[in-house]
């Protein structure tokens, strides 16, 4: 990989390892130790995902307009900030605030951390998304396995190990990104938009609507594992440490198996659609192991099968978006991706709060495994609205 890849796999896996100190115990400190229900917890989780949404969409706009250092110096300096302040400030109304401002924060960084791998490796494909995929995960890793640890002991050590990774990954930032990213203009107003590129693009954009569809529903069923399932494992009786190791072998599956979906991908699944068809049906496999689990041994089952999934699914939307992106669109493009995955995390925590709150965990399962059925359906149809263009014609590089 180009220099500059690595330095954007080694700033993600920062960034990451330190949000993974707290984001899988957010419901777990709001429910245990802040005395809030889960669908208090699941709205203070809305609002932060709310802001990311919104967070998303700017941060592709600002990387179009003004590139990729520059958009994501903004939105570090507006999430450090705000973990600075939560290291003082955490009973439960400035942690909902601050929370929902570091949603912001993080909303315009990650796009524009995919647009610059997109833009700096274009001829990597989809070896560039996978690598800031896999880095992501190398945090997750790193960061539930040591955060974990840290807020068995105090939650306070997870606020500050947040809060210094992320200044880590900022000063990573001001003196190794500089001219990475650079905006595209190099297409005129007046060339983008003739008619039938027009036509064109807004019959790709429309497809790209429905992946996203498709690919929200898959997010409100994920998240699942990190607010209502999460809760679920500690009024069974499995600990905290336990829970965050299953994190912790989640994001070491999926580093350690990358040669052989490699493989897999290579010589079995020749179409982007196929590989992410079957990394649906592999969710709901796991959906259905984890809904009849009742010690730590059936949760790590679940937790190996899901993460088999998601290596097919969750690499793949982006690289599709950034194929499909027009000239001087890839940061919007990446925006509208970001951003479906960030409603999916908005939505999932509340509406599984109040569906487990109500009727209990068993109507949740079901009501997941009919949103996969959804989602396999949209994404059937996806390409159906671009018969002009190359993903019609060969799979594209995912």
């Amino acid at each position: 990989m180009p220099k500059a890849v690595w330095l954007l796999v080694i700033g993600m896996m920062i960034n990451v390892t330190g949000t993974s100190f707290l984001w899988p115990v957010n419901t777990i400190y709001m429910h245990d130790h802040l005395g809030r229900s889960l669908t208090v917890a699941g709205i203070v989780l809305m609002l932060n995902s709310g802001a990311g949404v919104i967070g998303n969409l700017i941060g592709g706009t600002l990387f179009d307009k003004f590139g990729g250092y520059k958009t994501v110096i903004i939105g570090l300096s507006i999430t450090t900030a705000s973990l600075i302040t939560l290291v003082f400030f955490h009973s439960f109304l400035p942690y909902a605030i601050l929370l929902t401002i570091i949603g912001f924060g993080s909303g315009v960084t990650f796009p524009a951390m995919f647009a610059m791998a997109g833009t700096v490796w274009k001829e990597g494909g989809r070896k560039a998304f996978n690598a800031i995929y896999v880095a992501q995960n190398v945090g997750v890793a790193v960061g539930a396995a040591i955060g974990g640890l840290a807020a068995s002991i105090s939650f306070e050590w997870s606020f500050i190990g947040n809060t210094l990774l992320v200044i880590v990954f900022l000063l990573l930032v001001i003196f190794g990104y500089r001219g990475m990213g650079t905006a595209l203009h190099a297409v005129s107003p007046e060339s983008v938009l003739t008619q039938n590129k027009r036509i064109k693009n807004k019959s790709v954009f429309k497809a790209l609507l429905v992946l996203c569809t498709g690919y929200l529903l898959a997010w409100i069923c994920y998240v699942q594992w990190t607010s209502s399932i999460a809760s679920h494992t500690q009024e069974i009786g499995i600990d905290l440490k336990q829970y965050s190791l299953l994190w912790t072998v989640n994001g070491a599956v999926i580093v350690l198996g990358q040669p052989f979906l490699n493989v897999v991908l290579k010589k079995w699944i020749h179409s982007s659609k196929a590989q992410i068809m079957i990394g649906y049906s592999i969710f709901i496999v796991s959906f259905i192991v984890v809904s009849t689990a009742h010690a730590f041994s059936g949760f790590l089952i679940a937790m190996l099968i899901l993460t088999i999934g998601e290596m097919f699914v969750w690499p793949g939307i982006p690289s599709i978006a950034n194929e499909l992106a027009p000239d001087g669109r890839a940061g919007f493009y990446q925006g509208v991706v970001n951003s479906t995955a960030t409603a999916g995390r908005m939505i999932g925590p509340v509406f599984g709060g109040v569906i487990v709150d109500q009727f209990g965990m068993n109507t949740l399962f079901g009501i997941i495994f009919g949103f996969f059925i959804l989602s396999m359906l949209v994404t059937q149809a996806f390409d159906r609205l671009i018969p002009s263009i190359k993903v019609k014609e060969k799979p594209l590089d995912i």
